[in-house]
């Protein structure tokens, strides 16, 4: 008689403490001694969910010992609490590099960041140079930007822009109204699919694609849709990413990327003349939903590379 080997994957989940007391959320999946470690940074009003599909793919690598997964929830977000900073970027950048110090204290690290992860990932190595080349050997940025979100104003970070502190405050302050009128369109509603879809998604997204995001986007609360805003127009580190340079570095953008145009990621190509830039088409801001196995691709070349220690020189 035979029978189907089953594979038993080590998944855990672990509480981040920051110095400021915010608990963030992780999942940790795979050996301890794996021979790299792949940590996820997800976006704006998403949550470590967004990575769900790169994780899938990734299953098979991980129980064969390959590499080590650890995904978390940022500040504010998902199930990790908000902690008693201000909100910006480059704590978003300290919070990751607690996670690493938690986490990941020893052995080879690649990165990954979606959209405001990407700008997490950028931030750590603006304040933490010294750890890209050593411990962190590779870096995907997926949908994102390094600065200038808000200058066009037809834009989607442009009209967003417009919402002046008073108005953010005025909103803020209603929350509990609001949260109990955005209830009334939920993600199943054909109205709030649309919108997602126009704003998000490339053409060939299909309507599950577009349900599931609509998902992870409403389990976010309005507070932080409201408070990260101003400190996603803050964020400028187009002069600090030099530690960048050293280690490979792959960046992903969809050709209807309204949140993050193509021309975000150019830019980076600029200043990181070694990157290896990769443009999807008919794929919006969503790209790790839609395009998953250009991203686990791109990925699995970083953890090759830093298997065995090459950074660019």
């Amino acid at each position: 008689m035979t029978g189907t080997l089953t594979r038993t994957v080590c998944k855990r989940t672990a509480a981040v403490t920051t110095p400021d007391g915010a608990q963030l959320h992780a999942t940790v999946e795979g050996a301890e001694n794996a021979p790299v470690t792949v940590v996820l940074a997800h976006g704006w009003t998403l949550s470590q969910a967004a990575w769900d599909d790169v994780a899938g793919l990734l299953a098979d690598r991980i129980a064969d010992g390959e590499l080590r997964l650890v995904r978390y929830d940022q500040r504010g977000h998902g199930r990790s609490t908000w902690g008693d900073t201000e909100i910006t970027v480059d704590q978003l950048g300290a919070d990751l590099a607690e996670v690493l110090d938690q986490l990941a204290p020893t052995g080879p690290v690649v990165l990954g960041g979606h959209s405001m992860g990407g700008m997490t990932i950028m931030c750590l190595a603006a304040a933490r140079p010294e750890l890209f080349g050593d411990r962190v050997r590779g870096v995907a940025l997926v949908s994102t930007s390094a600065g200038d979100l808000t200058s066009d104003p037809k834009s989607a970070g442009g009209r967003m822009a417009k919402l002046k502190p008073g108005m953010l405050s005025a909103l803020l302050a209603g929350a509990r109204v609001l949260e109990r009128l955005r209830n009334l369109v939920p993600p199943t509603h054909p109205r709030h699919q649309k919108m997602v879809r126009e704003l998000l998604y490339g053409s060939d997204a299909t309507e599950e694609m577009v349900l599931e995001g609509a998902k992870i986007m409403h389990a976010s609360t309005l507070r932080s849709f409201l408070e990260f805003m101003p400190a996603l127009g803050d964020h400028d580190k187009r002069e600090n990413l030099a530690a960048l340079t050293r280690v490979p570095v792959e960046i992903f953008v969809g050709d209807s990327d309204k949140l993050t145009p193509k021309r975000h990621s150019r830019q980076l190509t600029e200043v990181l003349p070694e990157a290896r830039l990769h443009l999807a088409e008919r794929t919006g801001h969503m790209l790790t939903q839609e395009r998953p196995q250009l991203v686990v691709d791109g990925l699995l070349r970083l953890v090759g590379q830093a298997g065995t220690g090459r950074a660019v020189a």
